[in-house]
């Protein structure tokens, strides 16, 4: 495979904080890399620097010639009342040699290849989902050569991240991404690169997936731990031959002494190596330890917002030691559910019922829970010197340091931390309130791998009830003793295991797909029959138009199945060709739709 780019002897710092040192890392045709590390490590720095966004303090990059990057950041932002379309002409590039098609074409191209239909919807209404796949569709429609994803994973729902993964396996371009969804890791990855200073170059890298990069990862540790304790006992050696007495010192020489210093040097490089996958967030949530069965039920509740109805006549029962997962796509109703057993709303119908002085701990994933102005040492510690855990008082400096956060820093305001910073401040303030239920609204949202094993391993120990929604597939399925399932359309459905759930999604995918192939695309209702007011031609193109839609998105159709194919995909020229004709097909079919509503309001004029 040809090699797109090579990077030697990267380093970066900010300020007098050193992200990275001596960092190498190279991309070949096809590759699926995944970028890995704690935060802070650099990892989104590395790839601006790969992109060119950003520069190295030091280093050099070799990139192919000609070589197209690009990269998608973690937030999604658009230009005010912007449309996809307007969103991704905006990204089109017109100074390539090769490009033969109009911005607006392109634009119109990439947003089918991706699923759009209405090109002019306001971007402000869509959802999280489809906005990350206009970022991408933004860094697509210049056709790169490699396409670098940022978290792309984060704040995302469930179906968001699921389609996310089938792009990428299915990308017919080499794609780097930075995530901690350990699930699109293992499904996903080619090869996966770690960021971080347990290593002695900065970084570790293995081909495979995720669950062949934590054996080998282990194996390496457990060979720098065994090296460390064979240089300690060489340094012994070597302090106790330094201490002797006279008779010892005459018989010195210099190469002795600086082989000796060299080894104490070799000790501590290798011993703060060893540190550093030890530097994890402290999370223990505290349990009242309420022996009561039934903590919270919910009997035949139901609730809309406006005319949708969200859900209707729910059961559910919440017992000590319990997981109940939360799954459904953006709007199906799930933070609303989370609020009514939260009583922070009340259902339209049915009832709750909370054991005497139930006491809920709530962590949302919108950060507006933070003041953004407050100062880092006031949001852990808002009064004194010290806070109140299991009956303990502990210095705000010792409580800091549990989260991982520098008493040096206590000066800095919220809103200048990043995500991950400040989802462990509020980990950090829920850990200080006694729970019987905890609910937990999207907690895995910017926590690295290390943050996330804690935390996921805390929660299989909590004694009282969880309620989860979240993303993270793997702990999903880890933690859940049962799942409730909405479908968007005021459905739920129980399942006693994630794979449950998602054996059952895959077959209505298949009967959907077996059911569209038997079943003709449902048409728009056709126009009433003419009357005599439009002319023998126009009547005649009315009376055809049906017909010419229907070939037309027949032609759609076959164009859409060949873009997909996996032979087509991996001829680029072949693709690129396919695509351009779906374009201009579906352009096709919204024109013939648009002229057929103009002769129908000609002729009922």
């Amino acid at each position: 495979m040809a090699t797109l780019l090579t990077a030697r002897h990267l380093s970066k710092t900010y300020s007098t904080h050193t992200l990275f040192t001596d960092v190498a890392i190279s991309l070949v045709d096809g590759d699926r890399v995944g970028l890995i590390g704690p935060n802070g490590s650099g990892k989104s720095t590395l790839m601006k620097i790969l992109c060119d966004i950003e520069h190295a303090d030091a280093g050099d990059i070799t990139r192919r010639k000609q070589l197209r990057l690009a990269y998608v950041a973690q937030d999604d932002r658009f230009a005010p009342e912007s449309t996809p379309l307007s969103a991704v002409v905006s990204h089109a590039k017109t100074d390539r040699a090769d490009q033969t098609l109009d911005p607006e074409s392109l634009a119109s191209i990439t947003l089918s290849k991706l699923g759009f239909v209405d090109f002019d919807k306001e971007v402000n209404a869509l959802s999280g989902g489809w906005k990350k796949r206009l970022s991408i569709a933004c860094a697509l429609v210049n056709d790169p050569d490699v396409l670098m994803l940022d978290e792309p994973t984060n704040h995302l729902h469930l179906e968001g991240v699921i389609w996310l993964e089938s792009f990428v396996r299915q990308a017919n371009m080499a794609v780097v991404f930075v995530t901690h969804d350990r699930t699109f890791l293992e499904g996903v990855a080619g090869r996966i690169i770690e960021l971080s200073r347990a290593y002695p170059d900065g970084t570790f890298e293995v081909k495979g997936n995720y669950s062949h990069f934590v054996r080998r990862k282990e194996e390496f540790l457990n060979a720098q731990a065994a090296q460390q304790s064979a240089i300690a006992g060489k340094v012994r050696r070597d302090t106790a031959w330094l201490e002797q007495g006279i008779q010892g010192r005459q018989t010195r020489n210099k190469t002795q002494v600086a082989d000796a210093a060299n080894r104490r040097a070799e000790l501590k490089a290798v011993s703060d190596r060893n540190k550093a996958p030890k530097l994890t967030t402290a999370i223990e949530f505290q349990a009242t330890e309420r022996k009561t069965n039934k903590l919270l039920t919910a009997h035949r509740i139901s609730k809309s917002m406006g005319d949708k109805l969200l859900f209707e006549r729910i059961d559910l029962k919440l017992s000590p030691g319990m997981c109940l997962g939360l799954l459904g796509p953006n709007g199906s109703g799930k933070t609303t559910l989370l609020r009514l057993l939260t009583d922070e709303l009340k259902p339209d119908s049915g009832n709750i019922k909370r054991a005497t002085d139930l006491r809920v701990v709530n962590f949302t994933q919108h950060r507006d829970a933070l003041n953004p102005t407050q100062k880092l040492r006031e949001a852990l510690c808002p009064i004194g010197d010290t806070v109140e855990y299991r009956d303990k008082a502990i210095h705000v400096s010792a409580w800091a340091k549990k989260f991982l956060f520098d008493p040096a820093k206590f000066n800095i305001s919220v809103g200048d931390l990043s995500g991950g910073e400040q989802a462990r401040i509020m980990i950090a303030n829920l850990m200080l309130q006694p729970a019987d239920v905890l609910v937990l609204d999207e907690p895995t949202n910017d926590l690295d791998i290390p943050s996330l094993e804690v935390l996921e391993q805390t929660l299989s120990e909590f004694p009282g009830a969880i309620v989860l929604v979240t993303h993270d597939r793997f702990m999903l399925a880890r933690l859940s003793t049962e799942l409730l399932a909405l479908d968007g359309e005021g459905g739920a459905k129980n399942y006693i295991t994630y794979h449950q759930w998602q054996d059952d999604q895959s077959k209505k995918k298949r009967d959907s797909e077996t059911a569209a192939s038997i079943t003709p695309t449902e048409k728009r209702t056709k126009p009433a029959t003419p009357s005599k007011k439009l002319s023998y031609k126009l009547q005649r193109e009315l009376d055809m138009m049906e017909e010419t839609i229907l070939e037309a998105e027949s032609k759609l159709e076959a164009l859409q199945a060949q873009a997909g194919n996996p032979d087509v995909v991996a001829e680029r020229d072949q693709h690129a060709k396919v695509c351009e004709e779906l374009g201009q097909t579906q352009l096709q079919v919204q024109a013939l739709y648009d002229r057929w509503a103009e002769l129908e309001g000609m002729n009922t004029e």
